[in-house]
């Protein structure tokens, strides 16, 4: 069966907290990683095709206060960033001549990403030409890699801000003010309309047509040979055995994203014990400051001593508070990793069985997956055809409603008394 090479564009909103993984992670700014697959000694072939030169954060700060974009009427958690990535199978470029030709693509990606979000919004682009595709270096006998592009940037819309009924000159009411540049994640990626071929209008997901405006500009920039990543559902286009080898491969994917998420964390807090580990030390030999008095319980401190102390002491008190919670993500995060890894080893292997399987004996597992999604249908629709009717009521029913009973009169003990 020849292999579909097909476009795909997924985007993902960030809040400000959360982008300093991702930052790390594209800018390759971690001096290890958890996935094996990324060679940190060709991360110098990595192309930027816009470089942030100090942080995506400060960045947006830089932004925010030349004008260029507005937070007005955002909440404090609200999504500031957003992050795309373009991508191909991997086996497309090594057909085509590999990092050259990967190069070229998404320099032209880059350029349609300018077109949808606005060149002046992005603030990092980078192609990774680090990261080795395992499976297909085994295939070949020799080294391959997974180029795929980065693009991080801001949302922004065009927001009219109209006068309100509080203005003095009742002719400007309900007439634009001026014109924003408001951030906003849920109004750029918006549902919208469109007229279907049969003439019915319907609701289409926004990033529905990210990917196919993709796949249009480049076939009409001469990248005629990929096909459009697969709209709706993947099983209408896939035969039973290549969707679930391809449903297998996106959990390992997942799963390994995972756990180099957790591993961002845990070496972001261990940089945090290690700066206030020192002074934490430094205030457990407490002891040894002052000089006891010979005949007396009290100590005698140096002015020197004295300030050292209490600057000590307050201290500790904040960083013991630091130290605890720190020491508490960190078991949190260990457990959460050692949760993924395990998860992730489980997953390997059992799709690794699943796909020597379908090597072997491709017509066997799909007549067995066939049998066993049939199954499961017919006892569906057993199940819905063995379910009883409604009772119906029946119009003609008449409901006799008993009288109402009067309430028993109780006797006061005070009446008895009187009598």
């Amino acid at each position: 069966m020849k292999k579909v090479d097909r476009t795909v564009v997924r985007n993902q909103p960030y809040k400000r907290g959360g982008i300093g993984i991702r930052e790390r992670h594209n800018e390759r700014k971690n001096e290890s990683y958890c996935n094996p697959d990324i060679e940190l000694e060709r991360s110098p072939l990595n192309i930027h095709f816009r470089r942030c030169e100090t942080t995506y954060e400060k960045a947006l700060d830089e932004m925010i206060e030349r004008g260029e974009v507005s937070t007005r009427g955002l909440k404090p958690d609200a999504n500031m960033f957003e992050e795309m990535v373009f991508d191909v199978n991997t086996s497309y470029f090594e057909r085509h001549g590999g990092y050259d030709y990967a190069k070229q693509f998404f320099e032209e990606v880059y350029h349609f990403a300018e077109k949808e979000v606005g060149g002046q919004y992005i603030i990092s682009a980078v192609m990774h030409a680090d990261e080795k595709n395992q499976g297909l270096s085994e295939q070949l006998q020799q080294d391959v890699y997974h180029y795929h592009l980065h693009i991080v940037y801001i949302p922004v819309v065009e927001k009219e801000v109209k006068w309100s009924k509080r203005c003095r000159d009742l002719a400007l009411v309900g007439t634009v003010k001026e014109v924003i540049n408001q951030i906003s994640h849920s109004k750029k990626w918006a549902f919208q309309t469109v007229q279907a071929e049969n003439g019915e209008i319907k609701r289409v997901a926004s990033y529905s047509l990210l990917q196919t405006r993709f796949f249009n500009h480049m076939k009409n920039a001469g990248f005629r040979d990929i096909e459009r990543g697969v709209e709706g559902s993947t099983a209408e286009h896939l035969n039973v055995v290549e969707y679930k080898v391809q449903q297998e491969q996106e959990r390992l994917k997942e799963i390994r994203y995972n756990a180099n998420e957790a591993d961002l964390w845990l070496d972001e807090i261990k940089d945090r014990l290690r700066e206030v580990q020192p002074v934490y030390e430094e205030i457990q030999s407490i002891d040894n400051v002052g000089k006891k008095k010979r005949f007396s319980d009290k100590v005698e401190l140096s002015a020197e001593e004295f300030d050292k102390l209490t600057s000590l002491a307050k201290f500790g008190i904040k960083a013991q508070t630091t130290i605890d919670s720190l020491t508490g993500q960190l078991r949190d995060l260990s457990y959460k990793y050692d949760t993924l890894k395990i998860a992730f080893d489980k997953i390997k292997e059992e799709t690794t069985l699943f796909v020597e399987a379908v090597k072997e004996a491709p017509e066997r597992v799909m007549a067995f997956l066939t049998g066993v999604i049939q199954k499961a249908k017919e006892g569906k629709e057993q199940k819905q055809e063995e379910k009883p009717k409604p009772r119906e009521e029946n119009p003609w029913r008449v409901r006799v409603i008993p009288p109402p009973q009067k309430p028993k009169q109780r006797t006061r003990d005070y009446d008895r008394d009187s009598r």
